[in-house]
């Protein structure tokens, strides 16, 4: 049965879709979470019925290779004529409309740089196999993300350039309504794009939300200001307006919020007009209330103002942020509160390992000039490919009478790429001070992290530090049972010689890391150390020794994840996990499920540092 939340879900994830129709290249596109099926092909189809005749759709597999994605020599036609014969590329062929990005999560972030470049420049410059071409190429991009888990993501140079992200999880193809607009409707609305004007307050209200919700990207907000714009054009008007702005902005700013700022029910109770104006007397009238001498309209205006509805009575600032943060799904709201109030910024996308060259094993990422042998796979069409502009000369110089002359400076060998393992590293803190907390908690949140580690096929090691040292309990492995029986058996009580569990952690790091592994550092503990490196009592000397440890782990670009185990996030802690470069997350904000969601988001969104 459709609910008006189902409707509403709907609606809101099909005007993106109008939106990349009418202006494909302006709104840069859409990125599509949604798994193959009825509910993603009633949004295509949708899509499809929105684009106006003539408007050029082309779906883009995953391993389409730079001739065919950018152009170049037709290997086959260049045989048969003896001359170089160039075949235009798909992004050419999409010029003025849209491309479909098939799996999308998967594509490599070479692939994505020429994609993004393209999109940035709007031509295609094809300097290569001796020919010269420079093609104009706009068009909009439609990524189908299929992603099941955290450590698949889209590029991020990819996503800045997307304007909506449109998720269709929930949603059935049943549901799915009818735009109250069709192609037509769509065609007149970009003969009228041109001449939609913005003002300077739209722009300066889109900015301002920008900044309140942390989206750091320029991108993002000229995408919004694009939006808007194809918004009013849209709904048949020449001026950007507040539906539109509000629109553009729960569209483009909301899904990339990295905090939420307070509303104003939630400003805090000491800004009164009185705590305004501390030098009047209780008795007296504030000054803005007073009306001037002489003013005898003053209170029509003011029986004016009192008759508007309160919602027109905020500027349109304030109106946009509430937009937005009524926007914000609770999962992201759920995220950033864990996170202190801000989420880090994504740095890239893909699984956690680094990527490492390989001239034998991996993915191939490409060619390049070569001889095979040792280990060197020649690259055939490739070769045949260099070979082919010059076979005519060739001849003319008299080389012998073949099909094809090769020369050894035509071959090509195939490049490769693997992906290092990943090992997860945590270090618990046993101490009496973090038993007295939470440390069953911590044990409870490092359990299900185990467990997604283990789904991964990452390996994980374990640390614990109490009294004057710290153990390693467990040795990087991939066995979940070992993981778990060492982490049960984990006593509590004792001095917290944090510095021994920091060093401790950072030299099994830095050891994995020599032999080609990617290490990501989790420490749980409440920041508070008493026993130093040497293993002697004293506060001073331990948090010294702690900060010393931590500018280590810094200085390594180790990836942290810093668990704050205490009642409440502590001032130590959170300077601690600043001086480690480590995202901090406060243990007393969620239970172990949540903590665990964090880590996963952090890790998916940091992926690739390394790399």
């Amino acid at each position: 049965m459709q609910t008006d939340d189902t409707m509403a879900r709907w609606l809101r994830a099909l005007l993106p879709a109008a939106l990349c129709a009418l202006d494909p290249a302006g709104c840069g596109g859409v990125r599509l979470r949604a798994q193959a099926g009825p509910a993603r092909d009633a949004w295509l189809a949708q899509l499809r019925a929105l684009l106006p005749p003539g408007t050029p759709l082309r779906r883009i597999p995953l391993d389409a290779p730079d001739a065919r994605l950018l152009g170049g020599l037709d290997l086959a036609a260049t045989l048969r004529a003896g001359r170089p014969v160039a075949e235009r590329g798909l992004l050419v062929e999409a010029h003025g409309g849209v491309v479909l990005l098939a799996m999308a999560e998967r594509i490599s972030s070479a692939a994505a740089a020429r994609l993004t470049a393209v999109m940035d420049e709007g031509v295609v410059v094809m300097l290569r196999d001796g020919m010269e071409a420079r093609e104009a190429a706009e068009f909009g991009v439609i990524a189908l993300d299929e992603a099941q888990g955290d450590d698949e993501n889209l590029p991020a140079a990819l996503c800045d350039r997307l304007a909506c992200i449109v998720d269709l999880e929930g949603l059935r193809a049943g549901d799915c309504p009818q735009l109250p607009f069709d192609a037509g409707h769509i065609a007149a609305a970009r003969a009228r794009l041109p001449t939609v004007s913005v003002s300077p307050v739209v722009i300066q209200s889109l900015g301002a939300a920008a900044q309140a919700f942390g989206v750091d990207s320029l991108r993002a907000f000229m995408l919004a200001v694009r939006a808007a714009r194809a918004a009013a054009a849209l709904d048949g008007r020449d001026q950007v307006g507040e539906p539109d702005v509000t629109l553009a902005a729960q569209l483009v700013l909301a899904p990339r919020a990295t905090q939420c700022p307070a509303s104003a029910a939630e400003a805090p109770a000491d800004a009164s007009p009185e705590a305004a104006a501390p030098d009047q007397p209780p008795d007296s009238t504030p000054a803005e209330a007073a009306p001037p001498p002489g003013d005898a309209g003053g209170e029509q205006r003011d029986e004016q103002k009192d008759d508007r509805p309160a919602d027109l009575q905020q500027p349109l600032e304030d109106r946009v942020l509430d937009a937005v943060r009524a926007a914000l799904s609770p999962d992201l709201l759920a995220h950033i509160r864990l996170a202190g109030g801000r989420l880090p910024r994504a740095r890239s996308a893909g699984r956690s390992g680094a990527l490492r060259g390989n001239g034998q094993r991996g993915r191939p990422v490409g060619v390049r000039k070569g001889r095979p042998g040792g280990g060197l796979r020649l690259s055939v069409i490739d070769t045949l490919r260099a070979a082919a502009p010059w076979q005519v000369l060739r001849r003319r110089q008299g080389m012998p009478a073949t099909r094809v002359a090769v020369r050894p400076e035509d071959f090509r060998i195939v490049r490769y790429r693997q992906r290092t393992q990943t090992t997860t590293i945590f270090v618990v803190d046993a101490s009496g001070s973090s038993a007295l907390h939470r440390l069953g908690e911590a044990k409870g949140a490092v359990e299900l992290l185990l467990a997604d580690c283990y789904v991964r096929r990452d390996r994980v090691a374990v640390i614990a530090f109490r009294g004057t040292r710290a153990e390693l309990l467990l040795p990087p492995t991939r066995s979940l049972v070992r993981a778990k029986r060492s982490l049960a058996g984990l006593p509590g009580g004792g001095g917290t010689p944090l510095a021994a569990g920091i060093e401790a952690g950072w030299s099994l790091a830095d050891a994995l890391r020599r032999q080609g592994d990617t290490p990501t550092l989790v420490l749980l503990t409440d920041g508070r150390g008493n026993v130093a490196r040497d293993g002697l009592g004293g506060r001073a000397r331990a948090e010294q020794d702690a900060q010393a440890a931590a500018r280590r782990v810094r200085a390594s670009a180790l990836r942290t994840l810093f668990i704050d185990t205490s009642p409440r996030p502590h001032p130590s802690a959170q300077s601690l996990a600043a001086g480690m470069g480590a995202l901090y997350a406060p243990l007393s904000a969620a239970d172990a499920q949540g903590i665990s969601r964090l880590v996963k988001q952090a890790g998916a969104q940091s992926a690739g540092q390394n790399g």
